[in-house]
C-alpha cells in the first residue's frame, strides 16, 4: 500500500489541528528554552496551510507539498517558518512527478526535506535541533521499505519519540536555546517535538 495524494493531503489539513490542540505544550517547551513563540507559529502557519491548500486540493503531491512550504515561509515569524518551509519545499522536489509515495519514496522524501533544513541551518547531529529528530525517522522508514505503510509509519512514529527524548541530555549549539548554554539541557527540543506531533499525525490520519 502506497501513500496517495488524498492521504498526503488530509494529512497536512489535519495537521492544523494538531498544532491547534498542542500550542500551549510546544510554547512551553520553547518558554524553557526559546523565544516562547514555537506553539504560536507552528499553530499560525499550519491555520494558513489549511487555509491555502484547498485551492490546490486536486494537484499533484509535489504541488501540495511546496504550496505547504511556501505557506509557512511566508506566514510564520522566528525560525519556524524557514525550517520547516524548507523542509517542505525540498521535500516536494523529491516527490516530483509522483501519484503515490511507497515506504522508500517517503523515506527519501524526509532525507531530502532533512537535506534541505541542515544545508540552511548547518544543524550537526547532537545540535539540539529539529534534524536530530528527522534523521532518525528517515533512516527508520529506510529499514522499513519492505514493510506495509502502517507499520512502516510506526516504526517512524516510535523513532521520532526516541529521537525527541534523545535531545533532552544535549546541550544546545544552535538558534536561541544556544545561549543558554548548559541550562539547554534537560529540556526537549520545540522543533523536534513538532517534527514527532507531523509524524503522528500521519499515522492517526491513515
Amino acid at each position: 500500500m502506497n501513500l496517495t495524494q488524498q492521504q498526503i493531503y488530509h494529512w497536512l489539513i489535519q495537521c492544523s489541528q494538531t498544532f491547534a490542540q498542542e500550542q500551549n505544550n510546544l510554547t512551553e517547551l520553547d518558554t524553557a528554552i526559546g523565544d516562547g513563540d514555537h506553539g504560536l507559529n507552528m499553530n499560525r502557519g499550519f491555520q494558513k496551510v489549511a487555509e491555502k491548500l484547498p485551492s490546490v486540493e486536486d494537484k499533484d503531491i509535489a504541488t501540495l507539498l511546496k504550496t505547504t512550504g511556501m505557506t509557512l515561509l511566508s506566514s510564520v515569524g522566528g525560525a519556524s517558518g524557514p525550517l520547516f518551509g524548507t523542509f517542505f519545499i525540498k521535500a516536494a522536489q523529491s516527490a516530483a512527478g509522483k501519484e503515490a509515495l511507497s515506504v522508500a519514496d517517503l523515506a527519501e522524501l524526509i532525507k531530502t526535506g532533512t537535506e534541505g533544513v541542515v544545508s540552511r541551518g548547518k544543524a550537526e547531529p547532537n545540535d539540539k535541533t529539529m534534524c536530530d529528530v528527522w534523521w532518525p525517522v528517515s533512516t527508520a522508514l529506510e529499514n522499513a521499505a519492505s514493510q506495509p505503510l502502517n507499520e512502516a509509519i510506526s516504526a517512524a512514529v516510535e523513532a521520532a519519540k526516541q529521537g525527541v527524548e534523545s535531545t533532552i541530555p544535549m546541550q544546545a549549539r544552535k538558534g536561541r536555546a544556544s545561549y543558554l548554554g548548559e541550562r539547554s539541557i534537560g529540556h526537549a527540543d520545540p522543533g523536534g517535538t513538532s517534527v514527532l506531533l507531523l509524524m503522528k499525525t500521519l499515522q492517526q490520519s491513515l
